[in-house]
């Protein structure tokens, strides 16, 4: 996690400069690092370097394919040398049963959104809270009394992250992720071979997100074990 959060801070340094005040990419990538306990030091090395002209050039890629059963399944990259990169994910889709897919080909089937997490312990009045983010642009939200989820368009999610900083609120976490429309069904002699697909994907250092539209029914999670 840290190696991937490292290289999203040293990519917004450098696109769009070291000061997180006047870089909201760098200010995203830092607050997620925040909120996953990564040391400050780590943070202050990964923006130094995205200062230094001898760093590595990473670009983000999206490549789309396909698991088992017809699951779809978006992989999102950070890479100084795509050649390898589009190789080493082609051969993992591959050895797993799935198939890695022209550009295009699956994107129609997620939606692109702000998606926000944050800590009913910080809030002091949620219902105010709530209706702070509808004001703001958020378009669905879910408190399950630990935490409250909330999505909005792309377009709205600056807007929304003013609002949180206005309310004092920092995110555990905030970005944009992918969302399917409609959900796989899998079973559970299908199920192994689909985890070990997005593992593996996970697991390897160019990839920073991995999205699916497989449906968890209840009792599966202890695949995730």
């Amino acid at each position: 996690m840290f190696t991937k959060l490292v290289k999203e801070i040293t990519v917004a340094a450098r696109s769009g400069g070291t000061e997180p005040e006047c870089n909201p990419r760098l200010r995203l990538a830092l607050q997620n690092a925040k909120g996953a306990n990564m040391p400050k030091e780590a943070m202050l090395r990964a923006i130094s370097k995205g200062n230094k002209s001898d760093a590595d050039d990473y670009q983000e890629v999206i490549y789309e394919g396909y698991g088992s059963k017809g699951v779809a399944i978006m992989v999102v990259c950070m890479t100084e040398k795509i050649t390898r990169t589009v190789a080493n994910v082609r051969a993992i889709f591959t050895k797993y049963g799935g198939s890695l897919e022209k550009s295009g080909a699956i994107s129609f089937l997620f939606d692109h959104k702000g998606v926000f997490t944050i800590a009913t312990a910080d809030i002091k009045h949620v219902d105010d809270f709530i209706l702070a983010l509808i004001d703001s642009g958020a378009e669905t939200l879910e408190n399950d009394g630990e935490y409250i989820y909330a999505t909005c368009a792309i377009e709205h999610f600056g807007k929304l992250q003013k609002q949180l900083e206005k309310l004092a609120v920092t995110p555990i976490y905030a970005g944009l992720q992918y969302i399917p429309y409609t959900l796989v069904e899998v079973h559970d002699a299908d199920l192994p071979k689909l985890i070990k697909l997005i593992d593996a994907l996970n697991d390897h250092d160019d990839v920073q997100k991995v999205y699916h539209n497989m449906a968890i029914q209840a009792g599966q999670e202890r695949f995730f074990d």
